[in-house]
């Protein structure tokens, strides 16, 4: 509650809608709907009340409040809305198993798409994919997916976007085996015959420069789309399919520079790591150099012990010189050991990291795993012993996340006089139930 009363107060009206659609979005995830709306709708700035109210909108169509849900799509104010609130309500529908009323919404969101020009729509296009995934229209799916890939070779895409539509549905077609989109999207094509020094798109032609062989334009995919791709597929991919990722993706490196070459570089090390290629992920760290290095192979040594070999891990996080990155290292396996339940072993590499903010940030994860596996003092001793405020914090919100409700309280009470409510954010209603309804009903009258 007074994270409500706190956020109420701020005099900024931007800020304040800010902090109230965070408060949206954990009483969603709550499950207070009701509170939920109602704070949504006491949000000053129309743009960002719009968008408290769209993220509602499938939620009440998951709670079984189709009815509901429809009313308030139909309710968002501004046009440019509309398309994702209905993509969204296909989505929850299709996922509830009602295949006939999910595509009629999807042909919503799919008139307003085509209506109007739609800020984002790729990214529309790209969620009704999914829908029709979900519902067996595969025939739908691939055309839906050709409009998403037809935006980004045109240009139209919007770039800002982080990951683009057009990895969405190559994340989506890589998970299932099929790597054909993606390596069309590779190719870099010719570039159409025209009278000397046209330009075209932004390239100059001069035909002196062609002399060795016919121009190319560039791939629609960049670095930084394929390294969204292998970072949203590492942890689930098969892995015959990620090593022909790996391949696809060093043979992209050795045509790009720049920052986007480091961001490729960093994924594909990580993907191969998780798939059990330490040799060969460390080949590619050689290519950094000094810090660079140090901190990829932290990166490194946490997706070796996240593939199942935490013993491996743990002798390749010894092996780094650099003691911050090491410290670094030696936290990941210890989350990773703690997740599986080898709490013995967890906490005894800890006492190995002499770093004591390292130390805190590791023993939060044993914190949780001790609370998890049934002794819930222990891993209060353990909280209380973490050196820095914000850490401590951050162990006791996880506890409270997981104790009775009477005991939450008081855990989240001692959250929030370390640092601030937005470390309880997320379990502030299940503390305080229907704590946003009352807050908003008292703020508002």
């Amino acid at each position: 509650m007074r994270a409500a009363e706190m956020a109420y107060t701020i005099s900024d009206e931007l800020e304040q809608g800010t902090e109230l659609l965070e408060l949206v979005r954990a009483g969603a995830a709550a499950g207070d709907l009701s509170g939920a709306q109602a704070v949504a709708e006491s949000i000053p700035v129309r743009q960002v009340r719009d968008l408290a109210l769209v993220g509602l909108v499938p939620e009440w169509a998951r709670a079984g409040e189709r009815d509901r849900a429809v009313a308030l799509a139909e309710g968002i104010r501004y046009p440019h809305n509309w398309a994702w609130a209905w993509a969204l309500l296909a989505k929850a529908v299709a996922d509830g198993g009602d295949g006939d009323a999910a595509l009629g919404f999807a042909a919503r969101a799919e008139d307003e798409v085509s209506s109007c020009a739609v800020e984002g729509a790729e990214r529309v296009l790209a969620l009704l994919v999914e829908v029709a995934v979900t519902v067996g229209d595969h025939d739908r799916a691939v055309a839906l997916a050709d409009r998403v890939e037809a935006l980004a070779r045109s240009g139209e895409s919007a770039v800002w976007a982080e990951p683009r539509a057009l990895v969405v549905v190559l994340v989506r077609e890589v998970l299932a085996g099929d790597l054909g989109r993606l390596d069309a999207l590779l190719r870099r094509l010719p570039v159409p015959v025209v009278a000397a020094g046209t330009a075209l798109c932004g390239w100059a032609l001069d035909p002196d420069e062609d002399s060795a062989g016919p121009a190319l334009l560039p791939s629609p995919l960049t670095a930084w789309d394929l390294a969204h791709v292998l970072d949203a597929v590492t942890a689930s991919v098969d892995h015959a399919v990620a090593l022909a990722l790996a391949d696809r993706a060093e043979a992209l490196l050795e045509t790009v520079g720049g920052r986007g070459h480091d961001v490729l570089l960093r994924s594909v090390t990580l993907l191969l790591a998780r798939h059990g290629q330490t040799e060969r992920a460390m080949a590619l760290v050689e290519l950094l150099g000094g810090d660079q290095s140090m901190a990829r192979r932290a990166e490194v040594v946490g997706e070796v012990a996240r593939s199942g070999d935490t013993g491996g891990a743990e002798v390749l996080a010894r092996a780094i010189t650099d003691c911050r990155a090491q410290d670094r290292a030696l936290i990941e396996v210890v989350r990773e050991l703690a997740r599986r339940g080898n709490l013995r072993r967890a906490e005894s590499l800890v006492h190995s990291i002499n770093d004591r903010w390292a130390q805190g940030e590791a023993l939060v994860a044993i914190v949780r795993a001790t609370a998890r596996h049934g002794d819930p003092d222990a891993a209060v001793m353990l909280a209380r012993s973490i050196a820095y405020r914000a850490t401590r914090a951050r162990a006791l919100a996880e506890l409270a996340e997981l104790a009775e409700p009477f005991q939450a309280r008081r855990l989240a009470a001692q959250a929030v006089a370390l640092d601030n409510w937005r470390t309880v954010l997320p379990v502030l209603e299940r503390i305080v139930p229907q704590s946003l309804a009352l807050i908003a009903d008292r703020m508002t009258s």
